[in-house]
């Protein structure tokens, strides 16, 4: 089991570890298994990261990142010479991953306003490096609905609270309403023990394994890019930040 030191510390950026295992993919790349990882995988919603890995004088590039049920596996176009027990170095793509870190908290507080404010639910989001998506079942949304939630989330944004990890018991997390939002989200809580949840305190709490800002502040300015009707029951929203 990979050690997830995203969870502990999204601002990790450069790091030492251990190789655990390697094996080919299919298109000729190798998976790297470390004992522990600040890189974080492809996962609801969020890109991987990619960065640097270097060992034995070599340095390689990560151009994936994946994971298997509680493995991190780190996708290399190449791993020559190396081998199980190996000393490596690696290095977050930084600009990349603050990125996501600072559209996936964005997305946090637009999803904490159409709860709070709304009647309806956020059906699906897609974090980039430079926009996000969501994609919104609210009933009577059209665009100047859309932008009066930006503006509301702006003024979260603009007060600047602080973006805090927890670690609860089910029990705990259980006894707190809409933690889970959505359904995979539910059914991922109930087989939970322990529970992972990022707090935007004083405004939202969420179940969460993402990488987040400290500080509602880091997110800057959000920009309704784009916005389009796929009917009744689904609206696709584009956001852009500005610092």
């Amino acid at each position: 089991m990979t050690e997830k030191l995203y969870w502990g510390d999204s601002y990790l950026k450069e790091f030492s570890a251990t190789v655990i295992g390697t094996r080919m993919l299919q298109d000729g790349r190798v998976a790297v298994l470390l004992d522990k990882t600040a890189f974080y995988p492809t996962s609801g919603g969020q890109p991987s990261d990619t960065g640097t890995m270097s060992y034995d004088g070599r340095t390689v590039s990560i151009v994936d990142v994946f994971k298997e049920s509680n493995d991190v596996f780190h996708t290399v176009d190449s791993a020559e010479g190396m081998k199980v027990g190996d000393a490596v170095e690696c290095k977050i793509d930084w600009e990349r991953r603050y990125g996501h870190m600072r559209h996936h908290t964005a997305l946090h507080i637009i999803d904490g306003v159409v709860q709070k404010r709304h009647s309806g639910r956020i059906t699906g989001s897609q974090i980039y490096a430079d926009r996000a998506r969501m994609d919104f079942d609210i009933a009577g949304m059209n665009r100047e609905m859309m932008q009066e939630i930006i503006e509301e989330a702006q003024r979260v944004v603009d007060e600047d609270h602080s973006v805090a990890v927890k670690f609860l018991t089910k029990d705990e997390a259980m006894a707190i309403p809409d933690l889970s939002r959505t359904g995979p989200g539910n059914e991922l809580l109930a087989g939970l023990e322990k529970v992972r949840v990022v707090d935007i305190v004083g405004f939202d709490m969420q179940l969460d394994g993402g990488t987040h800002v400290a500080s509602t502040k880091e997110v800057g300015k959000i920009v309704l890019k784009e916005y389009k009707n796929n009917g009744a029951h689904n609206k696709r929203v584009y956001i852009t930040l500005q610092l």
